[in-house]
């Protein structure tokens, strides 16, 4: 059974635009925590991937980060290039211009 934190968190990655990514820090800071690593947890614990783009959250150095989803940072990779992102040495190219911030 899901948490209302993690509810929140799940909804929030609802908001993240196609072709955009944010990170774990700017979900926190949106739901008005400092709980940065719980934040992670519950993206990795997204029941619904991708339909729910928790393959759109990234570290924030623009890094690809972890994939629990199926075929792991494999599969993530190809979701965001599919979305229009560029992607080199497993970090987001232009990574400010495609920073979704709420």
């Amino acid at each position: 059974m899901a948490t209302k934190f993690q509810i929140g968190v799940w909804n929030a990655l609802k908001k993240i635009p196609k072709g955009k990514v944010t990170t774990y820090a700017l979900i926190a800071k949106h739901l008005n925590t400092k709980a940065t690593r719980a934040v992670g947890t519950a993206v990795g614990k997204n029941p619904n991937a991708p339909t729910v783009p928790c393959h759109r959250v990234v570290n924030s150095t623009g890094q690809i980060g972890n994939y629990s989803g199926h075929g792991g940072i494999q599969r993530k990779i190809e979701l965001l290039r599919k979305e229009g992102l560029n992607i080199e040495d497993n970090k987001i190219i232009d990574f400010t211009s495609k920073l979704y911030k709420y």
